[in-house]
């Protein structure tokens, strides 16, 4: 019979921090409130932080760190363990060996984050207790360090430009006095990016400056301008490293470039397009580790992720995933390629561009200029002989047909379109000329999606006073509020004070039955698909969000903004506030 394990009150009042009445008062205050007893006693000033550590390294038998006696120079080796890893968890590493890490936690009881370092570190992890407080100002010392040696940093970066590797700063001989200050600066701005979790850098010329943009979890933040005298050297700058060429300022110009940096290689998608006061440039960020989250991580709910397994282990048909741009297509597309890339299975893909690099698939770059588009890639690829096929968008009837008639011969294709919805994507094909008939047999699910901000573990607190009218527009009722929590953003560092950290997905999925594939051949509005889906048990965005909300993930007024909520858009400011 396995032992109980001691409360940690018992290992307090045995060493004599606390008395029996500091225990019973602690325990009373603790009641009705989600706090630990922990940290409970910590607010009443009855025992330190070190002291609740200790307790709790003795209650799960687990080492003791106290960093007051430790070297910080020990926990800055980047190879050990990224730095956002540190900051967003508050863990420091400590050793690794044999296929395992050792790190210093401060929750022994925090299983998903275990969970989450054994995913990201992609090794076994041991844990050793330090207090909270302590952990915090190693990792501040040594971000600090880092962000003050940032020009150490720069030198670990290179970049790949069509084949040659190129230093991202010069060595000391090349840097003349009148580069030097071009090459910092935008080696600075690449570096605060990556390490701010930006999606995207935007560098716009204006009249009087050029203005800075990150954009992190698909919201802008605006940056310190950059000196105006400098915008044509940053851009020429930007352009030499991404391949284009500096000489040509009256057409758009598109071009590549890859970054190593603390181990890991980040590829840039660089666009350059001419404006009314100077060349518009952005740098999209492409981190690979974004596509291989996992199925489970972006945000398919249990039931709906079922689906979707089911639907993308069939041998033939067509899986749509529909979305504006920047909803998160390409993820949940190659994260459910990820799954199925196995060697008794052959993959291609047609891209515009090939954003990510998989092993074991054939990705295909088209290159309308020489002929090389997807109608001619898709003609080629059914000579390949592939079990699965995927196309980057479905542009026209043209390719709508080719990969309809791949679908019908025995491959499984995925592909994109820019639809509102699920039930839009079949109407959508049969606008586009496709015959009803091979659209209703060809397609077996559709999935429609959206990305939303993720709340802040550090800093969401309850939201005891939500607003009505969002929680009436994604349909949560007053009964659903008896047993559940809504959570208001908040802001800390962790989140750089916006409350929010990551995004997920809410999903529409639509599974093709017989009955709406009568209605697709009868040429149906998407308005009748739709009632005939949700009667099926489609679920929509809002209905998807409003689980977000329940399991306190996200807040109502984001559902209400990203699903596009029938009647936002023209409700009076006075009545959102």
């Amino acid at each position: 019979m396995a032992r109980s394990r001691k409360k940690l009150g018992e290992y307090l009042l045995r060493w004599g921090v606390i008395d029996e009445e500091q225990l019973s008062q602690a325990l009373k205050v603790k009641e009705g409130s989600a706090k630990r007893i922990g940290d409970t006693l910590v607010d009443l000033g009855f025992a330190s932080e070190d002291d609740v550590v200790k307790a709790l390294a003795s209650q799960f038998g687990l080492e003791y760190i106290d960093l007051d006696a430790q070297d910080g120079a020990q926990f800055n080796d980047p190879d050990l363990m990224p730095k956002d890893l540190m900051k967003k968890f508050l863990v420091l590493p400590l050793e690794k060996g044999n296929g395992r890490m050792k790190v210093l936690v401060h929750d022994p009881m925090d299983l998903d984050l275990l969970d989450t370092l054994r995913f990201r570190l992609g090794c076994e992890v041991d844990v050793a207790l330090g207090a909270r407080g302590k952990i915090k100002e190693c990792i501040d010392r040594v971000l600090s360090e880092t962000q003050s040696s940032i020009d150490d940093h720069v030198r670990q970066l290179t970049i790949d430009t069509g084949g040659d590797e190129l230093g991202l700063s010069e060595s000391p001989e090349e840097m003349t006095e009148e580069n030097a200050p071009i090459v910092r600066l935008v080696n600075k701005v690449i570096i605060e990016a990556v390490q701010g979790r930006a999606s995207d850098i935007h560098i716009e010329p204006m009249a009087d400056r050029v203005r800075l943009r990150y954009r992190i979890d698909g919201v802008c933040h605006e940056q310190e301008d950059l000196p105006k005298r400098m915008q044509n050297s940053v851009v020429t700058r930007l352009k030499i490293l991404s391949g284009m060429k500096i000489d040509e300022r009256r057409v758009p110009q598109d071009g590549r470039m890859k970054i190593h940096y603390q181990g890991s290689p980040i590829d840039f998608r660089v666009s350059a397009c001419p404006a009314y006061h100077g060349e518009s440039v952005v740098l999209r960020i492409l981190r690979p580790d974004s596509v291989r989250v996992g199925l489970q991580r972006i945000g398919f709910e249990s039931d709906t992720l079922e689906k979707f397994n089911k639907a993308i282990r069939r041998p033939n048909g067509i899986f749509l995933v529909t979305g504006p741009t920047g909803s998160g297509k390409t993820t949940t597309l190659y994260s459910a390629l990820d799954v199925l890339n196995r060697p008794d299975r052959k993959i291609i893909t047609a891209e515009d561009p090939v954003e990510y690099n998989f092993t074991g698939i054939n990705q295909c770059q088209i290159r309308e200029d020489i002929g090389f588009t997807f109608t001619s890639v898709l003609r080629a690829m059914l000579r390949q002989a592939p079990n699965i096929i995927l196309v980057g968008e479905i542009r026209d009837k043209e390719v709508a047909e080719i990969a309809i008639q791949a679908a019908l011969t025995g491959h499984l294709v995925f592909s994109t379109l820019h639809t509102n919805d699920a039930p839009s994507a079949i109407t959508r094909l049969i606008d586009m000329g496709v015959k009803p008939f091979l659209v209703a047999s060809s397609i077996q699910a559709i999935v429609a999606q959206r990305l939303i901000r993720v709340l802040c573990d550090e800093c969401k607190t309850p939201d005891d006073d939500p607003k009505p009218i969002f929680l009436k527009m994604i349909g949560i009722e007053a009964s659903d509020l008896k047993d559940k929590t809504i959570y208001k953003a908040g802001g800390c560092p962790a989140c750089d004070h916006t409350g929010f950290r990551g995004r997920q997905a809410i999903f529409e999925y639509m599974t093709m039955n017989s009955e709406i594939r009568e209605l697709a051949f009868k040429r149906a509005p998407a308005s009748q698909l739709r009632e005939t889906a949700i009667s099926s048990g489609m679920r929509g965005l809002a209905g998807d969000g409003r689980l977000k909300v329940l399991a306190g993930t996200t807040t109502p007024d984001e559902i209400a903004r990203v699903a596009q909520v029938e009647g936002l858009v023209s409700m009076d400011e006075e009545e959102v506030d």
